[in-house]
């Protein structure tokens, strides 16, 4: 049996409400699908300020152009939404690599209690400077280690 909507959000490292806005909407009344890559663009931003704020890279790694980089996105459209609607966006740790992690998301309609769509993203620890990628920080890795991997849908 599926887990419930309630079990999915329980089981999440971080979840986020997300309003729909009037004109996120397109012609066939229903919010478009380039709004859902900017619900789970956020939701992202979210799990990497949970890490901590000494994982967003401190000064001097930024000063050497280390950060993130989005490699990969992708999103399956389960159920139209409309307005208006609060959406919950989860984001679970699936994988981690030498140089990324992926998360995956899942978009939950308040109005209907279903999933709405099924996100993941592939981020990766990169040099700006020499537009390379890079072998995650041990302090990035440490935070991640604190949420467990979750299996993926």
């Amino acid at each position: 049996m599926p887990p419930t909507t309630a079990e999915i959000i329980a089981a999440a490292h971080v979840v986020i409400d997300i309003p729909v806005a009037w004109g996120e909407m397109d012609a066939l009344n229903h919010v478009n699908n380039v709004s859902f890559f900017r619900y789970l663009e956020t939701a992202r931003v979210a799990f990497i300020r949970a890490l901590g704020p000494h994982v967003g890279f401190d000064a001097s790694d930024r000063r050497r152009g280390l950060g993130f980089i989005l490699q990969h996105a992708e999103c399956r459209f389960r159920r139209p939404v409309n307005f208006p609607d609060t959406l919950r966006v989860t984001s679970s740790l699936v994988s981690i690599g030498e140089d990324r992690f992926t998360l995956e998301h899942q978009v939950v309609s308040g109005a209907t209690d279903h999933v709405a769509a099924i996100g993941r993203g592939t981020i990766v620890t990169y040099d700006y400077s020499s537009h390379a990628k890079v072998d995650i920080p041990a302090v990035v890795r440490e935070a991640l280690a604190r949420f467990p991997i979750r299996a993926s849908e």
